[in-house]
């Protein structure tokens, strides 16, 4: 209230000073310019004056506000092309999503700069140039993208190595995704992204070691883990039992595939399609002792058919020993026809031929399988039961043909 007061009085006393000039002495003032001259009343030249200085001091702060960005024309402007990176990064994603790389790829990095998330439209850029074959160009997008939004390496480096995958450019996709682990261990995108790089470069070495991880992490169902775990280790069983098998054979060292063995987990040294797979390297490799020693030890505490038909397969040291303790089994396990088979055949290696006919008999009877037939025909042709043998194996031979049920001449 004060304020206005005084500026009130001010107002009133400038006036009166106006009125007291202009009733003392009106004067004028002549303005020569070339060929013109220009005459006016003092007070109206002074006027004209304000009017002038005002008129230029308005005109230089509107030119110091569109300069600095803050004036109404400017950010008019502004919003203006705002707007217009808005609609061009709709109609740019519209075309990505309908497959038009080209005409997105245009759209999306043409209103990048304007755009309110200049990080989206750089990386769906990036994904058109991919699907273009212009690398090149992903890589540069890819890096505008970095550059556009502080703290946007990782979701870019995600984005970057799902586009080496999905181009096979594994070896790339693997370096990408190892420096983004570094950034974030236990990122669960950046981990399934390492699975299918490992997986496709067949580094079962290191997928092994990922497992745990996914694990832990719950990054996928416990039946399919266990799959690609069981994987993992039967292509490094396999590995290292090739590299032995390259060597001579008087100088085979197992020792690589025994140690492999004692690293395995103890999910997988409990699994019976691994242990089968150990110990049939092992037999294949010479070493059909300790084989036959690993299944006992197995079967004797966790039964499982493929193993016995290992076994029965498997020459131990002590060939009788090895056909008393499956004999043992049998108590438990009457009516098993692998275990059956199985015993047939430790019989064969006993010499005892009577016995080894009678369980592939038994084995036969309580299930139908090529390898009993062919088990039974051998030991009969070599008893002197050709005819027989002959007969069985034709019959077989017919059933498992799937020929249909036709009349055949008598004998």
């Amino acid at each position: 209230m004060r304020k206005v007061f005084i500026l009130l009085l001010a107002a009133l006393l400038i006036g009166a000073l106006l009125s007291l000039g202009l009733q003392y002495d009106s004067g004028y003032i002549r303005i020569s310019l070339g060929n013109y001259l220009i005459e006016t009343n003092f007070w109206i030249g002074v006027l004209l004056i304000l009017v002038i200085t005002l008129v230029i001091q308005m005109i230089l702060v509107t030119a110091r506000r569109l300069r600095s960005g803050s004036g109404l024309v400017s950010t008019w402007l502004n919003q203006s092309a705002e707007r217009r990176a808005r609609r061009r990064t709709t109609q740019g994603l519209l075309a990505l999503a309908e497959g038009n790389w080209p005409r997105g790829r245009k759209l999306l990095e043409a209103s990048a700069g304007k755009a309110d998330t200049p990080l989206i439209n750089y990386l769906a850029a990036a994904q058109c140039a991919f699907e273009c074959d212009d690398h090149d160009a992903v890589d540069d997008l890819l890096r505008k993208a970095f550059e556009s939004t502080p703290g946007s390496d990782l979701a870019v480096g995600i984005t970057q190595a799902q586009l080496q995958i999905a181009g096979q450019r594994y070896e790339q996709a693997l370096a990408t995704l190892i420096r983004l682990r570094k950034q974030a261990p236990h990122h669960p995108f950046v981990l399934k992204l390492l699975r299918t790089v490992y997986e496709a470069l067949e580094d079962w070495k290191e997928l092994s070691s990922l497992i745990p991880e996914l694990r832990k992490r719950d990054l996928a169902d416990a039946e399919e883990l266990q799959t690609l775990e069981r994987k993992a280790w039967h292509n490094l069983l396999h590995r290292a039992a090739d590299d032995i098998r390259r060597q001579s054979p008087g100088a085979r060292d197992l020792s690589p595939l025994i140690q492999l063995w004692d690293e395995l987990p103890g999910s997988m040294r409990r699994d019976e399609f691994t242990i089968h797979e150990y110990a049939r390297n092992l037999a294949l490799l010479g070493d059909e002792a300790q084989a036959e020693t690993l299944l006992r030890k197995v079967l004797r505490n966790h039964w499982s058919d493929e193993l016995v038909n290992l076994y029965g397969r498997i020459e131990g040291e002590k060939p009788d020993e090895q056909l008393l303790a499956a004999e043992r089994w049998l108590q438990d396990r009457p009516n098993n026809p692998e275990l059956l088979l199985a015993l047939g055949r430790l019989s064969l290696r006993n010499e005892l031929w009577g016995k080894a006919r009678e369980y592939f008999e038994t084995s036969l009877r309580l299930k139908r399988n090529t390898e009993t037939i062919a088990e039974l025909a051998r030991l009969n042709a070599h008893m002197g039961h050709e005819e027989e043998s002959n007969q069985m194996l034709l019959q077989s031979m017919l059933k498992d043909s799937g020929l249909p049920n036709l009349p055949m001449p008598k004998a």
